[in-house]
């Protein structure tokens, strides 16, 4: 087994240079008093070892790293259903673009893309129970952390600067494709995106992807081994927006990223790595942790390649 504790201090080490480059998500007021200077890392095993270094315990905003979550409790809810709503192909624009939707007719082009996750947020608000609950849940259930919480102040900044978010939202009922009210949905987007959970939470959190849908911790059936697989597929093609033919590139395995400066990889079989660093290059994805995480694959000789 690769010396795990050493790669990932030699790896905080090497990006120490690059923790200033990327310039935080200032578009979320809440997201720009990060420190850009922050970095953690995380690796949890199978068999639950941990190894972590930097600030690797310190909580920060998910933001559509939480995308994975909710995709995972429309596979739950509906299953392969949902695939009439969303696509699943890269969609080779930035996150948050209106454009493939007027080309597409209202069907986002893959559920972690904006428009997708809030057409997934659509099909979770459907079930019965709460789906607030039933999301904090799952993430508590999957990271081993009891008391992990969401950040109402993220949500309400989000909120209030979410506008193409809302324009999204409304463009896709035009279509028909959202059956809430635009409102319910976009708050139940603003609060998953608000989640905090640190490198350690999301590399245990994750950890049922490289176990076949399987919790380690509880034993519990979070997904078939075949919906695992689909998620891993989606995140390897899409989970880092319009980089992620670059980020399979470099780092070659499936991963999903988020504004607040998260990236979270999956080796299936073997483990789940967290990074985090705020500063974001220009496709939105962390500069120090992209980097971070290619030289973990590269230190270890681990990839899905």
């Amino acid at each position: 087994m690769p010396d795990y504790q050493t790669i990932l201090d030699e790896i905080r080490d090497e990006v120490q240079p690059l923790l200033t480059r990327g310039a935080v998500a200032n578009y979320i007021p809440r997201l720009a008093d990060v420190p850009r200077e922050k970095f953690g890392m995380a690796v949890v095993t199978l068999d639950g070892q941990l190894f972590q270094t930097g600030d690797a315990t310190e909580g920060f905003s998910v933001q559509s790293i939480s995308k994975v979550y909710t995709l995972t409790l429309a596979l739950q809810s509906i299953g392969d259903r949902l695939w009439q709503r969303v696509g699943r192909e890269p969609s080779g624009n930035a996150f948050n673009s209106l454009v493939q939707l007027e080309l597409e007719n209202g069907l986002p082009r893959n559920p972690f893309i904006n428009a997708g996750a809030l057409v997934v947020a659509d099909v979770v608000l459907a079930t019965r129970d709460d789906p607030r609950a039933r999301l904090l849940d799952t993430i508590r259930r999957c990271s081993a952390n009891p008391i992990l919480h969401d950040d109402p102040q993220v949500a309400l900044s989000e909120k209030a600067h979410g506008f193409r978010n809302a324009a999204l939202a409304n463009f896709i009922r035009s279509f028909g494709n959202l059956e809430n009210a635009i409102d319910e949905v976009l708050d139940f987007y603003f609060y998953q995106c608000s989640l905090v959970m640190s490198c350690v939470d999301l590399a245990r959190g994750f950890l049922f992807l490289a176990n076949q849908g399987r919790c380690p911790w509880s034993g519990d059936t979070v997904l078939s081994p075949d919906q695992a697989k689909r998620i891993n597929a989606l995140m390897l093609t899409c989970g880092t927006y319009d980089a992620a033919g670059d980020f399979a590139y470099h780092v070659g395995i499936p991963g999903k990223s988020g504004v607040g400066g998260g990236i979270v990889g999956v080796i299936p079989n073997r483990l789940a790595v967290a990074a985090w660093s705020p500063g974001l290059n220009a496709k939105g994805n962390s500069l120090a942790g992209s980097e971070a995480l290619e030289r973990f694959t590269s230190k270890t000789g681990l990839s899905i390649f």
